[in-house]
């Protein structure tokens, strides 16, 4: 009986599965009941994650070579889902709205949008021109790091982040850091934009590219014409060449058309108005087809809901994000008065502290001020006291100078005197000089014309001598006998004594005037030599006068005019003979 109970407990505790859902930034894993349909697992998703837009998601998965949305109103396990465990979603945007900022109320509407397209434009899905390509990396920075503080982001802080579609990277010649410095002088200008807004700015440049919110499928328009391509968005149906999926050849927007409808491969497109032709194209798998079809009730019935008026849920929401959205913008002046009041007190506070520092800084200077004047004032009066010292001192020897300068007076002029002296006995010197010197060259001619004499007697004593030799030997001729031998007789003695008596007589006069002379001459250097005396003695009193006034104008500034002995013009021959004189006997 017990065991007939817990096997009946086991019957009813209900069969599950689990599923994996992916979202754009988050994943979530569920476990679900067997008998669940689509909507049951979307809508626990949609709970989860608190998104109330339901109607332009989906959930898609993967079928073989192409994907599928998960249909709401049939059981998860009767469609054609991978039997993988878990089972996984892709929780994506199934349907684009025609004005973002109109239609997308919800932060998180709004957020999953802008990571799916962002992912299609990175993923190359979405074509986007370099220019845009920047200018939406600018708001998807402005979105992830809030506004540009250069102090925090430096260069390089974009390596890690993709930002730009490959094409675009490789379309020019530039390096990373270039990239990023054009992304970065485009965020600096988004200041004071909060992530939503950055965000809601990306997806209103976004929804003008041509390729945003398509769906494209490859069709024929006959079973063996060449392939198109069929694109389904919120607008309507574009046909596309295969190479250009920018340009359609032809539109049916959804006010123009009257039905669609398929028929295996083949599909119809109605216009609303009957005199236009149907066009009808061709699919091969009836996979694509229904998908096909799927999306163009979605999107169809999203374009009429846009017609009409909004209903009670949607205008609650929309009240209640009108709300939130001035809750948070009040939030955001009320933050961004608080951050400005706080940067202001930052910038008080530093100014406070700055002016701190430089009043502590004035304070010090002012105290080492006051010291360095303390000490002046100190030095100053020292320095008072020693001129007042120096002023007596000086006072002191002013009248010292004074008695010095009158005695100097007296002095000068009795120096003057004996200067006269000195030069008037100087000028007698000289005049006794040019006197000797007239003398000396009187005496000299005199001893020429003496020494003349001399050698004029002595040529007439040898002419004498000669011709008295001559008479003596033609009158009486005398043999002179050869030296005797013995005692000399007196007649001998006699003859000769004769001779030199008359030899001797001659030679004595000679010798006179000879002595004579030289006496003469002597008695002259001697007088010279006394006279040189006297000029030296008077040369050094000179000096030592002029010596002395010049030490007494060094000291007391006294002018003392020394005149050069005067030298009469008459005179300046013999004074220069008499310097050659006493030169040459020094």
């Amino acid at each position: 009986m017990f065991t007939m109970s817990i096997l009946g407990l086991k019957k009813k505790q209900p069969k599950t599965f689990k599923v994996k859902v992916s979202t754009m930034d988050a994943e979530m894993e569920f476990s679900c009941e067997v008998k669940w349909k689509g909507k049951d697992l979307f809508d626990l998703v949609c709970r989860t994650i608190g998104l109330r837009e339901t109607w332009f998601f989906g959930l898609r998965y993967t079928v073989k070579d192409t994907y599928a949305w998960l249909k709401p109103d049939k059981r998860v396990l009767d469609q054609e889902v991978p039997k993988d465990s878990p089972i996984t979603f892709h929780f994506l945007a199934k349907f684009f709205p025609e004005k973002v900022e109109d239609e997308l109320v919800q932060e998180i509407t709004q957020h999953l949008f802008f990571l799916q397209v962002k992912k299609q434009i990175l993923d190359e899905e979405i074509f986007c021109s370099p220019e845009a390509s920047v200018l939406l990396a600018s708001y998807a920075v402005q979105a992830k790091y809030g506004d540009y503080d250069p102090n925090f982001h430096k260069p390089g802080f974009l390596a890690q982040d993709e930002l730009l579609p490959k094409r675009v990277l490789m379309q020019y010649q530039m390096t990373p850091d270039m990239w990023e410095e054009k992304i970065t002088a485009w965020y600096a200008e988004h200041r004071n934009i909060t992530r939503d807004e950055a965000e809601m700015e990306y997806l209103k440049i976004a929804q003008d590219l041509e390729m945003y919110g398509v769906s494209y499928f490859s069709i024929t328009q006959n079973k063996r014409d060449t392939e198109l391509l069929l694109g389904v968005d919120a607008q309507g149906l574009h046909i596309y060449n295969p190479n250009n999926k920018l340009s359609p050849n032809k539109s049916f927007p959804w006010s123009g058309i009257r039905n669609i409808s398929y028929s295996e491969k083949e599909f119809t497109i109605k216009p609303l108005d009957k005199k236009k032709e149907v066009f009808k194209f061709y699919s091969s798998q009836l996979r694509v087809n229904k998908l096909i079809l799927q999306l163009c009730i979605g999107n169809h019935d999203l374009f009429m809901r846009r017609r009409k008026v909004d209903s009670i849920e949607v205008q609650q929401m929309k009240a209640q994000a009108k709300e939130e959205k001035a809750r948070k913008k009040v939030e955001r002046q009320i933050l961004a008065r608080e951050k400005q009041m706080r940067e202001e007190a930052e910038r008080a506070k530093e100014d406070m502290e700055r002016r701190l520092f430089q009043l502590q800084d004035e304070a010090r200077m002012a105290n080492e001020a006051l010291l360095r004047s303390e000490e002046t004032a100190d030095l100053l009066a020292e320095k008072a006291q020693i001129a007042e010292e120096e002023a007596k001192l000086l006072a002191h020897k002013a009248a010292e100078a004074e008695q010095e300068r009158q005695r100097l007076e007296v002095t000068a002029l009795k120096t003057k005197e004996e200067k006269r002296l000195m030069e008037q006995k100087m000028r007698e010197a000289e005049s006794l000089a040019v006197k000797l010197v007239e003398q000396s060259e009187r005496r000299l001619k005199e001893a020429d014309h003496l020494k003349q004499d001399l050698n004029e007697a002595k040529d007439a004593e040898r002419k004498a001598k000669q011709k008295l030799l001559e008479i003596t030997k033609s009158t009486y001729p005398v043999m002179f006998p050869p030296p005797p031998t013995g005692p000399e007789s007196p007649d001998t003695t006699l003859d000769m004594g004769s001779m030199s008596v008359r030899m001797d007589f001659k030679d004595s006069d000679m010798k006179r005037l000879s002595m004579e002379i030289e006496r003469e001459r002597l008695e002259y250097m001697e007088k010279s030599k006394h006279l040189q005396d006297q000029l030296k003695e008077l040369k050094s009193e000179i000096e030592s006068l002029k010596l002395e006034e010049q030490q007494q104008a060094g000291l007391y500034s006294l002018r003392s005019y020394a005149e050069p002995p005067y030298i009469p013009h008459s005179n300046v021959r013999n004074t220069q003979t008499y310097r050659l004189l006493t030169t040459t006997n020094l």
